[in-house]
């Protein structure tokens, strides 16, 4: 009968051990979880805080071109250039950041074909249209991140 009870025992101790390494790999697998959602969740705020600055980054450029033509068609071609919001937007090379993000617009000259006025790789060179484009990057746990959104500006008031 003392037998039994040990066997009992050892069995116990065994159900036990069991029952304790189940709730452990499951507490586990549910952190795993939690955190990979919160990862996930932080990249997908991220991303929408990026298109954000690259619809405030066109609408910027929008506004210097209806200031005044000059204000892009002055703009070295190729240059990084950086907006700002001082009460009114400027751009500069000096690199600046918004939180984590770097936003930087480029500027392209634009080809027409002199017989049908499409833009081309080659062509004439049309001074009233150029190519925009603006990056958002940021760094995403040690990685790096960045959307683009390119459109073309034409000087519509002359």
């Amino acid at each position: 009968m003392e037998k039994d009870i040990q066997i009992n025992k050892g069995f116990m101790i065994v159900e036990i051990i069991v029952a304790v390494a189940i709730i452990i790999v499951s507490v586990l697998a549910a952190m795993m979880v939690t955190q990979k959602s919160i990862y996930v969740s932080r990249q997908a705020l991220h991303v929408s805080q990026a298109t954000f600055l690259l619809e405030e980054g066109a609408e910027a450029v929008r506004i210097f071109r209806d200031n005044a033509w000059s204000n892009i068609s002055s703009l070295n071609v190729g240059t990084n250039y950086y907006p700002t919001f001082s009460g009114t937007w400027t751009v500069s090379t000096t690199p600046s950041t918004v939180g984590i993000f770097t936003r930087v617009i480029t500027i392209a000259n634009v080809n027409r074909d002199a017989t049908s006025g499409d833009i081309t790789t080659s062509g004439v060179n049309d001074s009233g249209t150029k190519l925009i484009t603006i990056t958002v990057s940021w760094t995403e746990s040690g990685q790096a991140m960045s959307k683009t959104l390119s459109f073309y500006i034409m000087d519509i008031f002359s």
